[in-house]
């Protein structure tokens, strides 16, 4: 088959793929309101320093330090699962009830992201309320260094602590790249199917259009009357 004969195909089936694409259309119009105004969204950012304190031994050589930066960066990835986990949305979860602030662990857990660099454990916050989110933030930061212990003592008992070394501010968020792209990928997904479904429509009709056709039967073409 060559271009002039797909040519043909989506000239002679054209209306599957417009009207799958419009059908999508008026769907998503429906389903996705765009004429609505979307509820804003938004974040704040923290950052936490996770470390050990260095050990001090007489007459010993301690390496500088060197395997208490190391334990600094081992903590800050298990730290960085911790505050995802249940047990510590539900301890956040608790510091807001005592404040009058009922926000569910779940909530917690899916507003909150977390991220490492350098050593640096960074954690950032989502929600479509500005002063819940901040007093969010305070929770999970008094939670992060005033109780780090409770999750993992065995490290952070005696010798290990957590430093608030940045906290930003509240910020409004525009809508997801998601968002912004969902109409447009149903309509290419809906033109795209419509395609496929027109050749699968023009093979399985069991139609003679035209003299290429026939010979693609087997059968001698003798005269052909034009359409003018």
């Amino acid at each position: 088959m060559d271009l002039r004969l797909y040519f043909r195909i989506l000239k002679r089936w054209w209306w599957i793929p417009a009207g799958l694409v419009v059908f999508t259309l008026l769907l998503s119009m429906i389903t996705l309101k765009p004429w609505q105004p979307r509820p804003v969204t938004y974040t704040l950012s923290m950052s936490f320093s996770v470390g050990v304190k260095p050990q001090q031994l007489p007459d010993q050589f301690t390496y500088d330090g060197y395997y208490t930066a190391l334990s600094s960066e081992y903590l800050v990835d298990d730290f960085s699962e911790l505050v995802k986990g249940s047990e510590f949305a539900a301890a956040v979860s608790e510091r807001l009830q005592d404040e009058g602030i009922v926000v569910s662990p779940g909530q917690i857990q899916g507003s909150t992201q977390t991220g490492e660099l350098h050593r640096i454990l960074t954690v950032t916050l989502y929600d479509g309320d500005p002063v819940r989110l901040e007093k969010m933030a305070a929770a999970v930061a008094a939670t992060m260094t005033e109780d780090a212990h409770l999750f993992m003592p065995r490290l952070l008992e005696n010798q290990g602590a957590v430093y608030l070394i940045n906290r930003g501010g509240v910020t409004p968020i525009g809508p997801s790249l998601k968002e912004r792209l969902d109409m447009p990928l149903r309509l290419i997904l809906a033109f795209l199917a419509g395609i496929g479904l027109a050749f699968l429509v023009n093979y399985l009709t069991p139609r003679i259009y035209t003299s290429r056709d026939l010979e693609a039967l087997d059968l001698d073409v003798l005269a052909e009357i034009p359409k003018s």
